[in-house]
């Protein structure tokens, strides 16, 4: 079947109107090259450098690009490595310095979103060769077929795709910000400001008027989250199993991918979870993540074997604000020193019942739940609109 183009619109091999630049320097600093980047400083997805080395400190790289080339990474091309350079500098030879051979026929500023569609990149990754460090080579590269939009529409698809990258950057720089004020909030409520004063812990210098207790001594109850075999998983169960797979973000818990089980109903009843129930990751790499049980949804839910589910006394403790604790940098370095083996990590329920908490008086927690809440809201508002602005820019290339 023959593609049917737009007016204007043609089909052309990536070689008829890119170019690859094979301009080198010898001597990078000699010739005033300040950086240079390795694959390690592209970050998949993202169309900017954020990071590089400077050549002062030595470099083996001889590479040279330009402010509006643009670098592909030809090793593991299923990274998704791709950048459009805004400054001068050198290069790994694990990376393509590519341009457009005629600014009339291709824009420059399309070059890196051509680059970035999912057709280029399939065709980059099915001709890579090589077993543990496959790459593609410019001839197989220069083989892709795209649709090169006439010179008005490359002109407003250019517009478009840097609108939606704007606001993909904006929403991006707005959920880095939100995690740093909450790392700020935390770490100075726990007493690690300058002007802290009172019990020195290992949580932080806390005030005098709070109380520094065990876990156990505000706990019901706890309990493992009970083993069962693999077999009595069906989409049919009468509960569904939290993972810990299944933790999202830095608050949440993704129920919807949580699998169903047929498990007997007396197992189903000592272990189901409650609004307000704490979990603890207890196992593996995801050792001291924890998270709370928000009821959303009507299906039944249990903790699943290596989640360790805490019942909290509420008017002593509440499970969010022993959550932001535990999920802060000062937190998760408490809990570190609670993990025991290396091969398979591990927090025994028993240590985390043992472990000297932090206890301010209810209302001061239920301050911090909520400004963290308001930051965890301005967090979700982002991610939003970020998923968004990423499905734009998806159609949008979707069209070459």
């Amino acid at each position: 079947m023959t593609e049917t183009l737009k007016p204007g619109w043609r089909r052309v091999k990536f070689g008829d109107v890119v170019r690859l630049s094979k301009a080198r320097s010898q001597n990078p600093l000699a010739d005033g090259l300040e950086r240079y980047v390795g694959l390690e400083h592209l970050e998949p997805g993202d169309l900017r450098i954020r990071s590089w080395g400077n050549v002062a400190d030595g470099t083996t790289f001889t590479n040279r690009f330009e402010p509006g080339q643009v670098l592909f990474g030809k090793r593991r091309a299923y990274q998704r490595k791709v950048a459009a350079a805004d400054f001068a500098g050198v290069c790994s030879g694990d990376i393509y310095v590519l341009e457009s051979k005629d600014a009339d026929v291709l824009l420059p500023e399309l070059l890196p979103f051509i680059c970035q569609t999912d057709a280029f990149f399939e065709h980059a990754v099915g001709t890579s060769a090589g077993s543990l460090s496959p790459r593609t080579n410019w001839t197989s590269l220069a083989d892709f077929e795209f649709a090169l939009p006439c010179s008005k529409d490359q002109v407003s698809l250019v517009e478009a795709l840097l609108a939606a990258q704007s606001v993909v950057r904006a929403a991006e720089m707005i959920r880095i910000r939100v995690a740093e004020l909450r790392k700020s909030l935390i770490a100075h409520h726990l007493g690690n400001s300058a002007d802290a004063s009172g019990v020195n812990t290992p949580w932080g210098n806390i005030p005098l008027n709070w109380r520094y207790a065990p876990v156990g001594s505000v706990t019901r109850s706890s309990a493992y989250g009970p083993r069962f075999p693999s077999t009595l998983y069906t989409e049919s169960g009468n509960a569904r199993a939290i993972r810990t797979t299944d933790f999202c973000g830095i608050d949440g818990i993704n129920l919807t991918t949580a699998p169903a089980a047929t498990l007997d109903p007396g197992m189903v009843e000592e272990h189901a979870l409650r609004e307000g129930d704490f979990l603890l990751s207890r196992s593996g790499e995801y050792a001291g993540k924890t998270r709370v049980f928000l009821l959303e949804d009507e299906d039944r839910f249990i903790p699943a074997a290596f989640l360790i589910r805490y019942r909290l006394c509420q008017t002593e403790l509440r499970p969010k604000y022993l959550h932001y604790i535990c999920s802060s940098p000062t937190g998760q370095s408490v809990l570190s020193s609670l993990v025991q083996g290396s091969a398979q990590p591990n927090i025994a329920g028993s240590a985390f019942l043992a472990l000297r908490i932090p206890l301010p008086p209810i209302d001061e927690q239920d301050k911090i739940i909520a400004l963290v809440d308001e930051l965890s809201t301005a967090d979700q508002a982002a991610t939003e609109r970020l998923t968004k602005s990423r499905a734009l820019m998806g159609a949008l290339l979707a069209v070459i």
